[in-house]
């Protein structure tokens, strides 16, 4: 990612659970069809006609995969296309997790409302790239605790910051969809976005209410339920996470 696409793109998701560049999430919103074109799966876009995760707090395989070009996206093998993935998310590649494989096809979380939306994409060698995260983040609101494992050990776990009760962070599992680094930080120095969204506002800053992992300046957040639906982390939670590879799980659990 080059650092004026990463500028641009943490722009429109400054807020943490938001964006400034006037977009909201119903743009884009209907599905392909009557000669008008496919909308693009995008953290501001909203799909219909695509199956919800079947199995939403059940254990990825770590399986993820990324479009060499635009896929079309369908609600089972083979259908007719009513969306487009992407190649590139954010100013950075898309990396999305499977969720299950049929002979040619993968079906895989996208990053657009509604939360834990899925589609199946071509899965041949030509289409996807494919590779393994050995990571998996995982949330516990209850808690209000972050663990981070790696091959199935734990590599970190810390306290946090989530959504406050008008304002709650989605639960499901869901998937690191970038990582942002602003060209003039506030709050935080990154931010990592992932493919869910706040299920009470549509909109956050004018963007498109997306959920993201980020730091904060003061410690006395942490432990709390005080955000607008995102996760706030302490700055060394912030750097492991920047590490992990995109697409990875993220599993957020009451």
């Amino acid at each position: 990612m080059t650092a004026a696409a990463a500028g641009t793109a943490a722009a429109a998701l400054a807020a943490g659970c938001g964006g400034q560049d006037g977009r909201t999430a119903a743009s884009d919103a209907a599905p392909g069809g009557n000669g008008k074109k496919p909308p693009q799966a995008t953290t501001y876009t909203t799909l219909q006609g695509l199956p919800a995760d079947s199995d939403p707090f059940g254990k990825s395989s770590g399986t993820v995969v990324r479009p060499k070009a635009a896929l079309p996206v369908s609600a089972q093998p083979g259908g007719t296309p009513v969306a487009t993935l992407p190649a590139e998310q954010l100013g950075g590649p898309t990396w999305v997790p499977v969720v299950e494989s049929r002979p040619g096809w993968h079906r895989v979380l996208l990053p657009s409302r509604p939360n834990r939306v899925t589609g199946w994409i071509p899965g041949t060698a030509d289409k996807v790239e494919t590779a393994r995260s050995s990571h998996q983040v995982k949330v516990d609101l209850s808690d209000r605790r972050l663990t981070l494992t790696d091959k199935g050990r734990k590599a970190g776990t810390w306290s946090v910051a989530i959504g406050e009760g008008k304002t709650p962070t989605p639960t499901g599992r869901t998937f690191l969809l970038a990582l942002l680094k602003p060209a003039k930080p506030t709050y935080s120095p990154l931010i990592l976005p992932v493919g869910a969204h706040s299920e009470t506002l549509d909109t956050y800053g004018g963007g498109p209410g997306t959920v993201a992992f980020h730091g904060w300046p003061s410690k006395d957040v942490f432990g709390k339920a005080v955000t607008h639906g995102c996760v706030r982390v302490p700055p060394d939670a912030l750097d492991r996470l920047s590490k992990v590879p995109l697409g990875t799980p993220v599993e957020i659990v009451d």
